[in-house]
């Protein structure tokens, strides 16, 4: 088996070191630093749009939150077909590879190869936003994973005593000694080959040599949302007038590729606090700031194992709604964007993002050069529902900050600020002005039904028109689901790897 990584190895401290998201996001050497296009919704900002570039990809810079979904986002993938795809399924995949600090359970897994853990910091603050929550009739609960994740807790994390646990961490590494294994880092991939309609191998770019390999069995894209899309359509697998405009020759007409593109927008509201510690407070501190680092050396606690959120609150945007579809990632600091310093006044971070968005954007190229840069069209905010949901999160995420449990810290809205109404108008503009990626995106190369003109790959994760060829990642959710996305991709990877398995499995 040849694995090719587009970027190099996780041999940098910060990859390694939970806080070291805030040196590696917006860093070429860990990141591909991509840019969206102006978008209307957005007021008409451009966006970063991180994603790692290293083994273990976007697991290696990412949030680290351990969350599933909800039971209903994959009981509506399998409503639309898909078969074997329904929570009752896809629970099992989940507690297979699970290593859950409380063992095993109902819900949960030991033993496997994905870590997860508490948080390893406490934030006075975060217990009064809890409670908050809780006087706007929002419910403390004790674990996200169960199947419904409305209420607040406080999120587990893939981390193993206080270091990050990526996906090259708990998968690839314990199985670089195999003999079948060859891991090559630095290599961007071309094209796939192709013979009478099926894969035959592999063309890339190593060290600026051009290099390829001829597959015995499958060839299976993982380059996540945006780098399976760009190898598809390299490959002439996309919309067959876009590829003929690009000089691609056409493998198989597949308009889906790239289309379907689903991403959680947050929202990013910060307080002004008083009387309260937060981390920026702590950092401005040059005293604090050095008991972090010898805290983390000795104990390995302390806030250099914090990923970026601790508390987290699911709630539903209205009363009519069937099933939470708010997500708030609540932080005891605040800083403009992820990669800039921290203010520094003493604030925390309300991020808000709604969960099942309307909104469909686009991955393209522009372009048969596989160094070129991708064409990111999220097209957040372009649906009407879209912007109510934004509406009506400021004004819950306001209530929240207005409860009384939060009164003693002096709340003020520093972001998007007192003086945006509370009107239609005002508040959906602002959603415009302080809206980012929360980094999810999907969809891409989504799963379906022959039926579906849409579709890319199916309930097998194989790309239809051509034989040979899977795609195991993000890409393949036909709906984004209700929650952080990472170890939804593992269970997708999971099941690819039984998928792969059943259908090459010698027959006697």
């Amino acid at each position: 088996m040849l694995l090719l990584e587009a970027g190099g190895r996780d041999d940098w401290i910060w990859f390694h070191i939970p806080v070291g998201y805030l040196f590696a996001i917006g860093n070429p050497r860990s990141d591909w630093c991509f840019k969206t296009a102006a978008e209307d919704g957005l007021n008409g900002r451009t966006l970063a749009y991180p994603r790692g570039k290293v083994i273990g990809g976007s697991s290696a810079i990412n949030a680290m939150i351990y969350m599933r979904g909800q039971a209903a986002d994959y009981d509506h993938w399998r409503q639309l077909g898909l078969t074997g795809w329904g929570w009752d399924d896809v629970l099992p995949v989940f507690r297979k590879h699970e290593d859950h600090y409380l063992g095993e359970s109902d819900f949960h897994g030991a033993g496997g190869e994905w870590r997860v853990e508490p948080p390893r910091i406490s934030w006075q603050i975060l217990d009064a936003f809890r409670d908050a929550a809780a006087e706007c009739g929002i419910g403390k609960i004790d674990d996200f994973n169960r199947g419904d994740n409305e209420g607040s807790s406080y999120f587990q994390v893939n981390q193993k005593r206080g270091t990050r646990w990526s996906a090259a961490r708990g998968f690839l590494k314990p199985a670089l000694d195999r003999p079948n294994l060859t891991l090559e880092t630095g290599c961007t991939v071309d094209q796939i080959g192709f013979k009478n309609g099926r894969a035959t191998g592999v063309e890339w770019v190593q060290d600026g040599r051009a290099c390829s390999a001829l597959a015995k069995g499958e060839v299976i894209l993982a380059a996540g949302s945006i780098g399976s899309t760009q190898i598809l359509m390299r490959s002439g697998i996309g919309d067959g007038e876009r590829l003929k405009q690009l000089d691609i020759p056409v493998t198989a007409n597949r308009p889906g590729v790239g289309q379907n593109l689903q991403d959680h927008l947050q929202l990013r509201m910060i307080y002004k606090v008083s009387g309260a510690r937060t981390l920026n407070r702590d950092y401005a501190n040059l005293f604090k700031r050095a008991w972090m680092g010898v805290d983390y050396a000795l104990f390995k606690r302390g806030p250099l194992t914090m990923a970026p959120s601790q508390l987290g609150i699911f709630a539903r945007s209205g009363p009519g709604v069937e099933r939470a579809d708010l997500e708030y990632h609540i932080q005891p600091l605040s800083l403009d964007k992820f990669g800039d310093p921290l203010h520094r006044f003493s604030a925390i971070t309300a991020s808000v993002c709604n969960l099942r968005p309307t909104s469909r954007g686009h991955i393209g190229i522009n372009s048969a050069d596989p160094n070129a840069a991708p064409e990111i069209a999220p097209n957040y905010l372009s649906t009407e529902e879209d912007r109510q949901v934004a509406s009506q999160s400021i004004r819950l995420t306001r209530g929240m900050a207005r409860a009384n449990a939060m009164a003693r810290y002096q709340p003020e809205e520093y972001l998007p600020g007192n003086s945006v109404g509370d009107d239609e108008v005002s508040l959906a503009k602002a959603a415009g002005d302080i809206g980012t990626t929360i980094f999810h995106p999907v969809g891409t190369a989504k799963m379906g039904l022959e039926s579906d003109p849409m579709a890319v790959v199916d309930g097998r994760l194989k790309v239809m028109g051509v034989d040979g060829l899977r795609v195991a990642d993000a890409s393949v959710m036909p709906t984004i689901t209700s929650g952080n996305t990472n170890s939804p991709t593992m269970m997708i990877a999971e099941k690819a790897a039984e998928m792969i398995l059943a259908d090459n499995r010698p027959i006697n």
